[in-house]
């Protein structure tokens, strides 16, 4: 009965014939482990981890990372143990099958200390192998992707998690395909009503712009060949929670929203991006506080871009972040940063669980820190200010200067007029307006 891993083995095909005896040996292992379970849908219960193998081998992951894939659920869901996995296929394996394994066995107080003490259990695995949260973001996708079996309820309570937890873990790391398919699923099960209008209405769009995608798609590439700056365009449609949330945070109806589409433009390395920067700005004229330089400024997991213009590091990087590290036979040190920076994120989540021993509080601060820490803007004359995360526009006046703070009376975001108390994003510009007689109100 190996028919189903045939669906596995064409992504295998970067392994050598020893590791793809060892992932064949693990489905064996983990299909006889699962004999006669099935899922909610009726599929044999081996359909799940195949195809949360399939997600990591898409992206060339090692071998280490495959196998405990295909077995993250038998320790939790049958007689098989931890030492049978550690004599069949090691120690690493064995640790983060145990890492990705659910608590499910214990007793709560409540679901809500459950899901924290789960979270607890991955956190600890996490700071030892990371790997450990590429495992569970797999499993976690393949099991949003069928969750149409299950009581409305619980599909809802399984989206609402995911949008608050895995999706903007998967954010964090860098990981952007699984990140925005995580967002649309749990947008789909957690307001079916709205995910059905505003899929048809992004539908309609579509068919109404693809010719016009198509035409400046062509005139980007003109333009950038007529500048002698090479490079592969390719274009892109927003997913569906992006314009719903737009929507929801600036008050927008859906043909309010007008960027919809966006195009990529991948160059050979950071000077042609501010080339071809230019040269795009000839061509286009840019709107007023929308452009954004996350070369200067790299999100917190290691994006950088202006705007969607990447160099082909970068671009590799924009796809699958922290997972670069472990892509099969990597020799590129150039992701040290972003390893760097995630161990340190994942030792002030460490931090946070010395300091909070209880289960709720502790996965509300989780909730908290998947925010980014801080928010960078820019004054008037370009400076980039850092202020904590939730600042408002009254907090940027006091940070330039006491007195623009006392007599503050309105300001400019991105040159539109906003209220003192608009909480302030990354890369706003933020213009103080002051009269002398003036003072914010308390």
């Amino acid at each position: 009965m190996m028919r189903e891993f045939e669906s596995l083995r064409p992504a295998l095909v970067y392994l050598s014939p020893d590791e793809i005896g060892t992932i064949e040996q693990a489905y064996e292992f983990s299909r006889n482990a699962h004999e006669g379970q099935f899922r909610k849908s009726g599929e044999p219960y081996i359909s799940h981890p195949l195809a949360a193998a399939g997600n990591p081998a898409g992206r060339h992951l090692d071998p280490q990372t495959l196998a405990p894939a295909l077995l993250h659920d038998v320790v939790e869901d049958t007689p098989a143990t931890a030492g049978e996995i550690e004599t069949r296929f090691g120690k690493a394996v064995a640790l983060l099958v145990e890492g990705v394994s659910k608590l499910d066995k214990l007793a709560f107080a409540s679901e809500q200390q459950a899901q924290a003490e789960n979270f607890r259990k991955m956190l600890l695995a996490m700071a030892q192998d990371v790997r450990v949260i590429l495992v569970k973001l797999a499993d976690r996708l393949h099991n949003m992707h069928t969750m149409g079996a299950m009581p409305a309820e619980k599909r809802r309570r399984i989206a609402t998690e995911t949008l608050d937890i895995y999706a903007p873990i998967a954010n964090r790391l860098g990981l952007h395909s699984v990140y925005q398919a995580l967002e649309d699923l749990g947008f789909r099960y957690s307001h079916p009503n709205r995910y059905q209008v505003l899929s048809k209405a992004v539908k309609a769009a579509r068919g109404n712009r693809r010719e016009l995608v198509d035409k400046v798609r062509i005139a980007l590439q003109e333009k950038l060949e007529l500048c002698k700056v090479e490079a592969t365009i390719t274009g892109r449609e927003k997913h569906l929670y992006s314009i719903y949330r737009k929507m929801q945070e600036k008050n927008l109806a859906f043909s309010e929203v007008f960027d919809i589409y966006g195009f990529r433009v991948v160059v050979r390395d950071q000077p042609s991006c501010y080339l071809a920067l230019g040269a795009l700005h000839a061509l286009y004229k840019p709107i007023p506080g929308k452009f954004k330089d996350y070369i200067a400024i790299p999100k917190a997991n290691g994006y950088q871009s202006l705007h969607s213009i990447l160099t082909t590091d970068m671009n590799r990087l924009a796809e699958s972040g922290v997972a670069s590290h472990w892509m099969y036979k990597s020799a590129d040190t150039a992701l040290n940063d972003v390893q760097t920076r995630t161990h340190r994120w994942l030792q002030s989540l460490l931090d946070i669980q010395a300091d909070h021993g209880d289960s709720p509080e502790f996965l509300e601060h989780i909730k908290v820190d998947l925010l980014p820490d801080e928010v960078y803007v820019f004054t008037p004359k370009g400076r980039i200010m850092a202020l904590p995360r939730g600042a408002t526009a009254v907090d940027f006046a006091f940070a330039v200067h006491t007195d623009v703070g006392r007599h503050c009376v309105a300001v400019k975001i991105n040159y539109e007029l906003m209220p003192l108390r608009t909480q302030l994003r990354n890369g706003d510009h933020v213009e103080i307006l002051t009269a002398a007689n003036a003072s914010p109100n308390a």
